[in-house]
């Protein structure tokens, strides 16, 4: 059994801009179709925009308020709504909030740094 408490996941800065909590991902566990981390923006702060070429990802908003664009549809989120990022679609996602802007992001297949293009 694999359990990763939120507590013992060290936070990083990925190259699109969000903190990120690896809760399971390769780096941490057997993973072998998807990931799940939690990504942290700060008030104003949004992610460069960006797209993968491997990855599908489905983000959850747990905290906060945000806007998400994708392949230029933008869309308002706030807490509870979750959100597909097709293959290759360019995306980034802005806090709107005043306060932190939380969200999980589930990856499949898992997430890696070298799948992340920027604009």
């Amino acid at each position: 059994m694999e359990v990763r408490s939120h507590s013992t996941a060290r936070p990083f800065r990925t190259t699109d801009g969000s903190i990120i909590r690896s809760l399971l991902d390769l780096s941490n566990a057997p993973v072998a179709n998807h990931s799940l981390a939690e990504a942290t923006l700060d008030p104003g702060d949004q992610t460069r925009r960006h797209h993968h070429r491997v990855s599908e990802e489905i983000y959850y908003v747990v905290e906060g308020r945000g806007l998400v664009e994708i392949d230029g549809e933008k869309r308002l989120l706030e807490v509870g709504d979750a959100v597909l990022i097709p293959i290759n679609a360019w995306h980034q996602i802005t806090n709107t909030g005043e306060g932190d802007l939380r969200f999980l992001c589930t990856c499949s297949p898992p997430w890696t740094a070298d799948d992340t293009y920027l604009d």
